[in-house]
């Protein structure tokens, strides 16, 4: 074990869940609040921390200590309860299960997660779609780790190499993101990206954002693989 650490978002990368996230984070901070007409705010590829500070401040308000904590709480507690309901709106992406599938076969590969969700909306999430065996959840980086995205991309490495012993660098890690903040993650974080435009931005925002290599989605299962390994 040990050539490639690959990291995977999940939102726009390997489910579509229409939407459904934000739904939930805005009824939670309504609760967390106690604003039912509050400010929302947007943006792919944000950490709940971040999306929760910024939310904060678009409502004029401060965050004290603990007040994150207290937010996930409310946040996660609904996301468990809709489970339901995600699983009817949403879907697992083009060839993210087959990828997913030849990575965690694979004796050369750690396949985790490296992703705004909190680790344990995170796994809700894959384990709905039936993904959740698929990777190694304890080694990745969550929203709830850290504000800032690049921040994870280390935490994730440690994590690995705390469990495993191995010492992956920015050669030998693969972040697979849709994003700008998923591209942004892999060049200051230190990681090679291969972005996906299954999200909001398109191919020529991502490769303005810093991705050299730029797919239309996952569904080249051979081809994909290559790259990871490459």
């Amino acid at each position: 074990m040990g050539q490639r650490l690959v990291l995977w978002d999940i939102d726009k990368t390997l489910l579509d869940v229409d939407g459904f996230g934000f739904e939930v984070f805005s009824t939670a901070f309504a609760r967390f609040s106690g604003l039912s007409d509050h400010v929302a705010t947007r943006g792919p590829g944000r950490t709940e921390w971040q999306w929760f500070r910024e939310t904060l401040a678009a409502n004029g308000l401060s965050e004290r200590d603990g007040d994150f904590a207290r937010f996930q709480e409310i946040n996660e507690a609904e996301f468990a309860a809709r489970g339901a309901e995600m699983r009817e709106h949403g879907r697992v992406l083009p060839g993210a299960r087959e990828i997913l599938e030849r990575c965690a076969a694979a004796p050369d590969i750690v396949s985790s997660l490296l992703t705004g969700n909190s680790r344990h909306n995170a796994e809700h999430k894959l384990r709905v779609f039936g993904l959740d065996h698929l990777v190694e959840a304890a080694v990745g980086g969550y929203g709830d780790d850290h504000p800032d995205r690049p921040e994870l991309v280390g935490v994730a490495r440690r994590r690995v190499y705390d469990a495993t012993g191995v010492a992956f660098t920015p050669d030998t890690t693969v972040l697979v993101g849709d994003s700008p903040n998923d591209v942004r993650a892999a060049v200051e974080g230190g990681a090679r990206i291969v972005a996906v435009a299954t999200g909001l931005s398109d191919a020529a925002a991502l490769r303005d954002a810093g991705a050299a290599t730029v797919l239309t989605d996952l569904s080249d299962t051979d081809a994909v693989l290559e790259l990871l390994l490459g």
